[in-house]
């Protein structure tokens, strides 16, 4: 099997910034026929920061000036309501407003754009509400206004509470700002997440392992905990800072886990961890394959139909895409077009096998409109192999398949 790689992990909400995702081929369906439609959630995209970090590689950009909000929500009500026949009639089990830094926007306008999803969507009573924020202390005094307008879940970006590694990180927060931003946001709502890294800049083995000490000691429903990687189109991808190598972060990782699950986290996906009853049902819902609309600029959705399924993304640059929304016409969609039946079997993987327990067999005929059969030989040379469970009712990787996700997923590739 060769040496252990790290298997990639994504951001909180991430599934919308298309870095797990094939990109949409303008090509026939091929023979899919899906019988019911999966679960269905929202993503909204706000791309402002306040500083581009050198390791993101989301659509970001930092503000030059004034947060043009009332253009914003202008532009996002023409592109909900440009979708609305896509989706028309359908619930919508969360919500994520993610970026970019979504806690620059005011209360204000959170409890407006909530309103609007509330009178134009089957928005259920109890959807999981997600707002990602930065732990900057302006931001997080306005955490109780945001809850008020009905937000319930906060994931905070802390991604380290050591102030060197802040700084190298290019993060505007301190480590005493983190600590204050998660107090209110814990006395705000029942649900809160943190964003944390692994392998940074000279990060040493006992610098992770405080990390992971500070992080537990906040008793917060759910952490995420995932590894630095230089992405392409970086500051970091083009003057790229010492950090740990594959086998040193490999350790990081199986301390973390090790930790984590010590503490009462079970380890429900790669890079998630959550206490009983607190995992992040927006996320599952990208893991198993469910449909989500994006809204926003450069917002991926997918979305099923009986025929077959659609991925659609937005333009990129947010005056664009604000500028063409409100045109009403579709000119703020960058791409709109069927998946392939050929890359429906890797799409499929890709999400399902990154949970640990992986999903019932039947939904990759529901979610895919395939027959499971398509893919037979090749389960069957996994289990065989020993890198999936032996168990026909699920698809699963096994403990060590797990370790070797990237070779197995690779499989699947038409």
């Amino acid at each position: 099997m060769g040496t252990r790689r790290i298997i990639p992990v994504v951001q909180e909400g991430a599934a919308l910034s298309g870095r797990i995702q094939t990109p949409v081929k303008a090509v026939d369906t091929g023979r899919t026929a899906l019988t019911s439609l999966p679960p269905l959630a929202l993503y909204v995209h706000v791309p402002w920061c306040v500083r581009k970090c050198p390791y993101c590689d989301f659509n970001s950009h930092e503000l030059k000036e004034d947060l043009p909000e009332e253009a914003y929500l202008q532009a996002l009500q023409a592109d909900l309501e440009q979708s609305l026949p896509d989706i028309w009639g359908r619930s919508v089990i969360s919500v994520f407003i993610g970026g970019g830094t979504p806690s620059l926007l005011s209360a204000h306008a959170i409890d407006r754009m909530l309103s609007l999803f509330r009178s134009h969507l089957n928005l259920l009573p109890d959807a999981e509400i997600t707002i990602e924020a930065n732990p900057g202390t302006v931001e997080a005094g306005r955490f109780d206004d945001y809850a008020r307008s009905g937000i319930n879940r906060i994931s905070l970006g802390v991604q380290s509470f050591n102030n060197a590694a802040l700084h190298a990180l290019g993060r505007i927060h301190t480590a005493e700002q983190a600590a204050r931003a998660i107090e209110l946001a814990q006395r705000a709502v029942g649900r809160v997440n943190l964003d944390v890294m692994f392998a940074l800049p000279n990060q040493t083995f006992s610098q992770c392992e405080e990390d992971i000490r500070q992080a537990v000691a906040w008793a917060t429903s759910h952490l995420s905990f995932y590894n630095l990687t230089l992405e392409p189109n970086t500051v970091f991808a083009k003057y790229p800072p010492a950090v740990p190598d594959d086998d040193a972060a490999a350790v990081m990782q199986e301390t973390v886990a090790q930790r984590l699950q010590g503490a009462g986290y079970e380890r429900y996906e790669v890079s998630a961890y959550a206490k009983s009853g607190a995992r992040c049902v927006h996320n599952v819902n990208y893991w198993e394959f469910g449909d989500y609309l994006g809204l926003g600029p450069g917002a991926h959705g997918k979305l099923s139909f009986h025929h077959g399924i659609v991925r659609q993304s937005r333009l990129k640059n947010p005056v664009s895409w604000m500028e063409n929304a409100v045109k009403r016409n579709g000119s703020h969609l960058a791409q709109s077009g069927p998946v392939a039946a050929a890359d429906l079997p890797f799409e499929f993987m890709l999400n399902a096998l990154r949970l640990r327990h992986g999903v019932p067999a039947h939904y990759f005929e529901d979610r895919t409109g395939l027959p499971l059969i398509q893919v037979s030989k090749t389960l069957q040379q996994l289990t065989d192999q020993g890198l999936l469970r032996p168990d026909p009712s699920r698809l699963c990787a096994s403990d060590h398949g797990w370790q070797y996700l990237n070779e197995v997923l690779a499989r699947f590739l038409p």
